[in-house]
């Protein structure tokens, strides 16, 4: 497969993931666990991660960096859900370890949009300017009231 071809897989998985993951973080803010919507959401999340450490690299990326605490995160995820069935502590171990394990994602998303989009790329160059910043904080914050308020709606069932 060519580096081209790859590279248009691995940004489908990845925004399949993302779509996949709003529609999880739904359920949790609905208290309804969506297993079979929830099983693709981590899996293809778990793929994204790992597929781009099969990019040509010669050194440690912050991509890099991101995907293995995003790898930690879903396999915490992971366990929390099928390993101890959500039970106690879990639950709220879960919303946290798999809406981060998104955030991420999205993260990463805004980051290739501000480095490859030319409309972006215009008011953030190099990634360190204010509005990148500011549209990385927002989403954070977002993502920070979603866990809250998951936390507090999901419950199992």
């Amino acid at each position: 497969m060519s580096l081209a071809s790859f590279t248009v897989l691995h940004l489908i998985i990845s925004m399949i993931a993302i779509g996949l993951g709003f529609v999880v973080a739904g359920g949790l803010l609905a208290s309804n666990r969506m297993p079979g919507w929830t099983l693709w959401f981590l899996v293809l999340t778990i793929l994204t991660s790992a597929t781009g450490f099969l990019f040509p690299f010669t050194k440690i990326l912050p991509s890099h960096v991101v995907a293995i605490i995003s790898l930690v995160l879903l396999a915490v995820a992971v366990y929390a859900l099928y390993g101890k069935g959500l039970s106690g502590v879990w639950r709220a171990v879960y919303v946290v370890t798999a809406m981060l394990a998104l955030w991420f994602n999205v993260f990463v998303l805004i980051a290739q949009g501000f480095q490859k989009v030319a409309l972006l790329n215009v008011y953030a160059p190099t990634g360190a300017e204010p509005p990148f910043a500011i549209t990385q904080g927002i989403v954070l914050v977002f993502f920070i009231g979603m866990i809250v308020v998951g936390i507090r709606r999901f419950k199992t069932a």
